[in-house]
């Protein structure tokens, strides 16, 4: 089981507010790396209601690298990988729009699954959201960091792999009809 999980925090609406960026990296299916950015985005407005979420200002990443400053390093974990994420649309819209920013190009060969659907497929739990399946699950999880929720991610997917007997992503969308998201 290979995969990488991925987790952004904005600064605001805007998809291209990217302020925090975390990845799990999972190799012969056991989390191998983890690696965390804190990114200046474009913009210099963080909406105060985001900024409760997740803690990070304006003052704490303005001396931090642009996204596209980091995507040098990020891009070859992404590169050819699945890529999973609590609510992947989201996910992956952040991702599309940090790089249309900067007119750089989606990684090559990748796709997003979505632990938020297979979650619903596998538990049917009455709450779907991070929280709610990393506690169900006892994985550990400091809720809006970034690092920590592609951490949890990983677990969910882990866990959901080993529920459903799988051994790949592709064992896995197979068994129980998780879309790939590209």
């Amino acid at each position: 089981m290979e995969f990488v999980a991925i987790d952004f925090e904005t600064a605001n609406r805007d998809a291209s507010s990217a302020c925090a960026l975390g990845l799990a990296i999972v190799k012969g299916g056991k989390i191998t790396a983890k690696h965390h950015w804190l990114i200046r985005p474009p913009q210099d407005y963080f909406r105060a209601d985001f900024t409760d979420i997740h803690g990070i200002t304006a003052a704490a990443v303005r001396n931090c690298p642009s996204f596209k400053e980091i995507w040098p390093e990020v891009k070859p974990f992404l590169e050819g990988a699945c890529l999973a994420a609590h609510n992947a649309r989201f996910e992956r819209s952040v991702l599309q729009a940090s790089l249309e920013h900067y007119g750089l190009a989606l990684p090559a060969k990748s796709f997003f699954v979505c632990t938020l659907e297979l979650s619903r497929h596998t538990w049917k739990l009455p709450k779907n959201n991070l929280a709610a399946v990393a506690n169900y699950l006892d994985l550990p999880l400091q809720h809006h960091q970034a690092e920590s929720d592609a951490l949890a991610c990983a677990g969910i997917l882990l866990r959901a792999a080993d529920y459903w007997q799988c051994t790949s992503i592709e064992g896995l969308i197979d068994k129980t009809g998780l879309r790939r998201i590209l």
